[in-house]
């Protein structure tokens, strides 16, 4: 395959540009890190309480993330050392894969961002976020997307699957879990499949904007390829030419497999202010 380009969104005002050369290499079958925010190293008082809660609230959320369908929001503490956190389990994927996905995010956190109040962990499995902002509820259209540079697809198809992710976007916050897939049947051009999920703390209508904002946002980037996945604060679109997710009508049967790679050689920060 070929290089995968990372493009970062942050829906603000006006527009700004930076790119950041990185090496960056994850297998999805491997389950590894894809991206992270961190916020700068911030040492104050009460840190000790701090720590304690997070500590606290990381084993919370992986004990409880995997027996609630894959979504567990809660708090710990109190105060200045109050931290909000939640995780978010990609649908098709089992408890078990869920509750290990979790507890290596959380283990990354820690050694990626130990200082940092303000995180944000995206893994391909799964979702982490905690903050001593209360956070939970509201919606936040920052989003990554991860693509390949070079794997157009068939043009009479782009058409279509733009339909196939709009009728994504329309149908999921309508669904129980907020999560859902869909094929598109493309004859001798073979079948695209399509996933979307937002996490459960927000409502359905906001689910809606933030996936449709996805697809807006980066309709240029990503219309013609036939391989990209949009990794957000609280929406996530994948689409893919092959059966990329696992039992997607039990999502703790474990069956299934996920068979596809990406090579991210490219960072762009695109912020408009």
């Amino acid at each position: 395959m070929g290089a995968f380009k990372f493009v970062s969104m942050f829906f603000l005002f006006t527009p700004s540009l930076s790119l950041i050369l990185c090496s960056f290499f994850c297998r999805a079958d491997m389950n590894k890190n894809c991206s992270q925010q961190c916020s700068k190293s911030d040492s104050f008082s009460g840190e000790s309480d701090f720590k304690a809660n997070l500590k606290s609230l990381l084993e919370s959320l992986a004990e409880n993330g995997p027996v609630h369908n894959g979504f567990y929001s809660t708090s710990k503490g109190e105060s200045s050392t109050q931290i909000f956190g939640l995780v978010q389990c990609r649908g098709d994927i089992s408890a078990n894969n869920c509750g290990s996905c979790i507890k290596n995010s959380s283990v990354f956190a820690l050694s990626e961002c130990p200082e940092s109040r303000d995180v944000v962990i995206w893994f391909r499995w799964c979702f982490l976020r905690y903050s001593t902002d209360n956070f939970l509820g509201i919606l936040d259209q920052t989003s990554v997307a991860v693509l390949n540079d070079t794997n157009y697809d068939d043009p009479s198809l782009v058409s279509d699957g733009q339909s196939l992710m709009s009728g994504l976007a329309s149908s999921v916050p309508y669904q129980s879990l907020m999560f859902q897939i869909a094929v598109l049947e493309g004859g001798v051009r073979g079948k695209r499949y399509g996933m979307a999920q937002c996490t459960r703390d927000i409502s359905g209508s906001d689910c809606g904007l933030c996936l449709n904002a996805q697809l807006d946002a980066f309709r240029t980037t990503i219309g013609s390829k036939k391989d990209w996945e949009v990794y957000g604060f609280n929406c996530f679109m994948w689409y893919h030419d092959h059966q990329f997710y696992f039992n997607f009508s039990d999502p703790t049967s474990g069956s299934g497999r996920t068979i596809w790679s990406c090579f991210g050689v490219l960072m762009m920060v695109l912020m408009i202010l």
